[in-house]
């Protein structure tokens, strides 16, 4: 079965699962994990992307963020490339660092965001990186530790999430860590990360009572919330849809935007296909390459080879528009 495509509207909360190939490591030592770490940072607050949970394990990451204009997938493409390039280069290796589609789950913020904070930064108890809540409390591979005010990272957005728990920091603290303490002993949660009816629904008991009724919800494996909400997501995705340029005569509608622009721009379209390094070819490539790539949906591959540059040099186009 072919995969979906992802949701990636911005202003969106997602829970990402980033997994290493093979189950292989991501990160090997404390090395790795800052130059992770930072890298997840310094993209956040260049993006006025919100990180509001995380957590870095030895083969995985967990983290709870809502997209920003770059969206989702901007976002992920930059943070886990560039740490796939140092890691390769740092420890001498070729290949694939991770599996080649990280996980992405929206999730409906009113019924689960106080659920997957908790989940998220109990990984790592959970896989005894630490020894008891004392221990995550000041651990630095964690967004638990920032909320404690332990930790600092700047650009981890402490205050929205202490808001969830109280209107003064240290009674939000307090009940944050209690919230966090009454699960300690909860296994896995797949109706937090798994998929179809279990997961937009919120687990097994509610899909049983769903059956007892004969009542029947509507479910996305993409999703995380009821199925009023997978309803309302799925119906704006579509909505977007509209906009995007038909499949079937894509290469037409493409030949005619660039020939428009490159007519009210005076530039040739040899010029612009030729790859053209003029400082005049390469803004008016800039600008069709984003008008493609933002407003109507055409991947970065395809907007490469109708411009005549590599996918890379697309890619940081997009990136430079973005920040």
């Amino acid at each position: 079965m072919p995969r979906r495509a992802r949701l990636d509207a911005p202003g969106t909360l997602h829970h990402v699962i980033v997994r290493g190939i093979e189950k292989r490591r991501i990160v090997n030592d404390v090395a790795d994990r800052k130059s992770f770490v930072e890298r997840l940072g310094e993209l956040a607050a260049g993006t006025e992307t919100s990180i509001y949970a995380w957590a870095l394990m030895s083969n995985h990451a967990h983290i709870l963020v809502r997209s920003s204009e770059i969206g989702l997938s901007g976002f992920m493409r930059r943070l886990l490339t560039g740490y796939a390039i140092y890691y390769n280069r740092r420890h001498r290796r070729w290949g694939h660092l991770f599996q080649n589609r990280y996980k992405s789950i929206i999730c409906e913020e009113d019924a689960y965001f106080k659920e997957l904070l908790r989940y998220i930064h109990l990984n790592p108890l959970r896989a005894k990186l630490v020894k008891s809540l004392s221990q995550l409390d000041r651990y630095r591979w964690s967004g638990h530790g920032v909320i404690m005010g332990k930790v600092k990272y700047d650009w981890q957005d402490r205050d929205y999430v202490l808001r969830w728990f109280g209107p003064k920091e240290g009674a939000a603290k307090k009940g944050y860590r209690t919230y966090v303490q009454k699960r300690i002993d909860q296994g896995r949660r797949p109706e937090l990360v798994g998929g179809g009816l279990i997961r937009s629904s919120g687990g097994w008991s509610a899909v049983k009572a769903l059956r007892r009724t004969g009542d029947r919800e509507l479910s996305d494996e993409r999703i995380l919330g009821s199925g009023e909400f997978v309803e309302q997501i799925i119906k704006e995705a579509e909505a977007r849809i509209k906009y995007q340029l038909p499949r079937l005569d894509q290469n037409q509608r493409i030949d005619e935007l660039i020939a428009k622009i490159c007519e009210n721009e005076k530039v040739p379209v040899e010029e612009i296909k030729g790859g053209s390094r003029r400082r005049k070819a390469s803004r008016v490539r800039a600008k069709i390459a984003i008008g493609l790539v933002k407003t109507h949906g055409v991947s970065l591959a395809e907007v490469a080879r109708q411009l005549g540059v590599s996918t890379s040099a697309i890619s940081k186009i997009i990136e430079r528009a973005s920040i």
